[in-house]
């Protein structure tokens, strides 16, 4: 089997890559190294198995012949985060929606087996109920969201109209090793990781009592992996950890201080998926715990050292324009 990870150098896909290389696929990455680090993939440098491209998955010229002869393509690749989405828009549009036509159009010509999409819960905004299944309402809160929603929306039509064999996959709070260590304000566990190697301490926002579906990331490949073998097309799965645990939790399993600041717009106070259907149809269920988890990342910890140390006055300055532009009544 000769599989296509674009992304793959990045935290999910490169763990995505390791298990097509133990399950003895042949792997091609496609990576522009934007978030992605192409040290994630040192470990396989001398693994003949693997090509990794250095492009840009904007640019259909140059990635088309990569598809040539690929049986899956495990489409990761997208800019992450909130405030700069908000900031520039059109560099979340052009990557996360043109970017994923581009992938299906060369996946259609390449007419492969299976793509799976990597697609975000953040589509559904602020719940109405927890878990929250895959029918609820699709409430984005802000562009990087809905360019995400939108490479789905794109994925999808291209399996209803193009018969391309698809399935994407609603990611939650995904965590573990390699998770990014550099960029803008972002995800909990690398602020919190950098803080805990420095001494500082964790900056929790506002009660720390709202709660997150933290998945780890070993279980997300497996999902991809199952998803990708299995004969389901034109599907849409939750993927979570089958619990959801406080900010709070997460802070006594690190082991440090805390500081609060102040609560976000846009962001719910649970994040919990409903995973009856992914369990039901592909048999799929996370299996590492959040201990578990967070112990795997403790063990590894030295990966953080160079990760930017948030502060209450670097994070409030790095997201104003959250609360500008998402902090508005009505």
């Amino acid at each position: 089997m000769i599989s296509l990870v674009t992304g793959g150098c990045g935290f999910i896909g490169s763990h995505i890559v390791d298990r097509l290389l133990t399950e003895g696929h042949t792997v091609r990455v496609i990576d522009n190294y934007t978030t992605g680090r192409p040290q994630n993939l040192d470990h396989q440098k001398e693994n003949p198995n693997l090509t990794v491209y250095h492009m840009d998955i904007r640019n259909r010229e140059e990635i088309e012949p990569i598809f040539e002869g690929v049986d899956y393509v495990f489409h990761l690749a997208a800019l992450a985060d909130i405030v700069p989405s908000i900031q520039k828009p059109w560099e979340y549009y052009s990557s996360n929606v043109l970017g994923t036509y581009n992938v299906c159009e060369c996946a259609r010509y390449a007419k492969v087996k299976k793509l799976v999409y990597s697609a975000s819960s953040s589509c559904y905004g602020i719940p109405d109920s927890y878990p929250t299944d895959e029918k609820a309402e699709i409430r984005p809160q802000y562009p990087y969201a809905l360019t995400k929603r939108l490479g789905e929306e794109t994925v999808l039509h291209w399996g209803q109209v193009y018969d391309l064999p698809v399935v994407t996959l609603r990611l939650f709070n995904v965590y573990g090793t390699r998770s990014r260590t550099s960029g803008t304000y972002g995800a909990v566990f690398g602020v919190f990781l950098a803080q805990k190697l420095a001494g500082q301490p964790f900056t929790v926002v506002g009660t720390g009592e709202q709660t997150r579906d933290f998945t780890y990331v070993t279980d997300v490949a497996d999902a991809f992996y199952t998803a990708a073998m299995s004969d389901v097309v034109n599907e849409t799965f939750n993927v979570g950890s089958g619990g959801t645990y406080s900010v709070n939790r997460l802070c006594e399993l690190l082991g440090g201080e805390v500081t609060h600041i102040p609560k976000r717009p846009g962001e719910p106070d649970c994040t919990f998926a409903d995973t009856t259907k992914i369990e039901k149809v592909l048999g799929w269920k996370a299996k590492v715990s959040l201990e578990e988890g967070v112990q795997k990342i403790l063990e590894n910890i030295d990966y953080w050292k160079e990760a930017p140390v948030w502060t209450p006055d670097s994070i409030q300055d790095a997201t104003k324009d959250w609360f500008k532009y998402l902090g508005k009544e009505g």
